[in-house]
């Protein structure tokens, strides 16, 4: 194969055995993938990937692959890739791959130029990156393209916001709305691999240390009680009412960030929003505190008024800037502001990935079923996919669960009987 750019082939042995591995715990992917190869649901479809390359995506397209899918991947962010795994990505299952861990954003934009330069019918996006790109720089490419699937919460938010202006030309599946994904990837996928990460990277103990989650949505929600398991005494922050509450009553200090600033050892920022740990928080930060992000972009800290308040930047670890400030204290950077659960770590783990990939599979079959009556909007992951997910989720695990009589279905359908 000439059509990829990569880091290093002669790693791809290795990449195949991490993939096998992950393989053991994506039992339920492991079955469509099964169903896949005798329906080939996808046969002759172009589709372009713009997802983390990581050994569980590597199932994902092997799936999509059985399924008939002429398939091109492409890294959804610089600090993801598992260049091991893009090597057998290649070698051992043809898929052309574009990814390369640490890539500059001039090769990070040429790649998604080369998912783009596949004409895909089908995109299949990780934030959002590759349907933005499509329709601001490749729009000739518009009128083929039969619907995409998004992976995470970044980036339906974009996706909605195109629809509400009326530029979206083309129906997507927000597959981060599942309830077998959101449920379980964000909440316990982000909650243990962005301790892995910052773990991985500093090896600072967290028990006894103060930890402020910037964010209590459902990654949010995981990391406060992972990093409670670890002993560190949480903090978290919220412009929501319902969520703040919502914390409150789950045990966590909720108070305003600049706040918590003042106090907290470890930051990590999981909102989806811009410049959400700011220079009036770097201000007042201790000495020596470490500060992550495990949204999607690397946005949610300001790195550039940080640098502007520091009169030096070293790297002290891999994965660990160290700014000095004018008054000598030291803030520690993580990962560049990335995701710190794949810059420094390995990403969910794979038994959740199972459920999320699942659903991108699922959606994808049915994206080219029933493209052609649906409106150019951002959809819902059908009920019934979730479902079955979860069915064969639980089947997988050796769990049974109760089924209805037919009296009970008769009493939920009916009024008539009361007290």
């Amino acid at each position: 194969m000439s059509n990829y750019d990569i880091k290093d082939m002669s790693q791809a042995e290795g990449g195949r055995r991490r993939i096998e591995w992950a393989e053991r715990e994506m039992p339920v992917l492991r079955s469509i993938r099964e169903r896949f190869e005798k329906e080939r649901p996808l046969a002759g479809v172009r589709m372009s990937a713009c997802l983390h390359v990581t050994a569980e995506t590597g199932n994902l397209a092997r799936t999509l692959q059985a399924g008939g899918a002429d398939l091109v991947l492409v890294a959804s962010n610089p600090l993801s890739t598992q260049d091991d795994v893009a090597a057998s990505l290649i070698t051992h299952y043809e898929i052309p791959v574009y990814a390369i861990k640490g890539e500059d954003n001039a090769t990070y934009y040429r790649h998604l130029a080369a998912a783009l330069e596949h004409k895909p019918q089908i995109t299949m996006d990780d934030g959002a990156d590759l349907v933005s790109t499509l329709h601001k720089d490749h729009r000739e490419l518009l009128p083929q393209i039969l619907g995409g699937t998004e992976e995470t919460t970044t980036g339906v938010i974009r996706l909605r916001a195109m629809a509400a202006d009326k530029a979206l030309s083309f129906p997507v599946v927000a597959v981060n709305d599942a309830m077998t994904k959101h449920f379980f990837d964000n909440r316990y996928g982000t909650g243990q691999s962005t301790i892995d990460g910052i773990v991985r990277a500093t090896n600072v103990l967290l028990a006894g240390k103060v930890f402020v989650v910037v964010g209590y949505g459902w990654c949010g929600r995981g990391l406060a009680n992972r990093a409670r398991g670890m002993g560190a005494n949480v903090i978290v922050t919220e412009v929501d009412p319902m969520k703040a509450l919502e914390a409150v009553m789950d045990g966590f200090r909720v108070m305003p960030i600049i706040e918590a600033a003042k106090i907290g050892d470890f930051f990590c920022s999981v909102t989806g929003d811009i410049n959400v740990i700011d220079e009036e928080h770097f201000a007042v930060m201790k000495d020596g505190a470490i500060v992550s992000n495990s949204g999607h972009f690397n946005v949610e800290i300001n790195i550039p008024a940080l640098e502007k308040m520091s009169v030096s930047k070293k790297l002290v670890r891999p994965f660990v800037d160290q700014y000095e400030l004018k008054d000598g204290r030291q803030i520690h950077i993580l990962g560049e502001g990335r995701l710190i659960n794949l810059a420094s770590a390995e990403g969910h783990p794979a038994s959740v990935m199972d459920m999320s990939f699942a659903n991108q599979a699922l959606s994808a079959e049915y994206m080219v079923k029933n493209h052609a009556k649906l409106e150019k909007r951002v959809y819902s992951v059908p009920e019934e996919i979730d479902r079955e997910i979860a069915r064969l989720k639980l089947l997988s695990m050796g769990v049974t669960i109760d089924t209805l009589t037919d009296e009970q279905v008769k009493y939920l359908n009916s009024w008539q009987e009361g007290t």
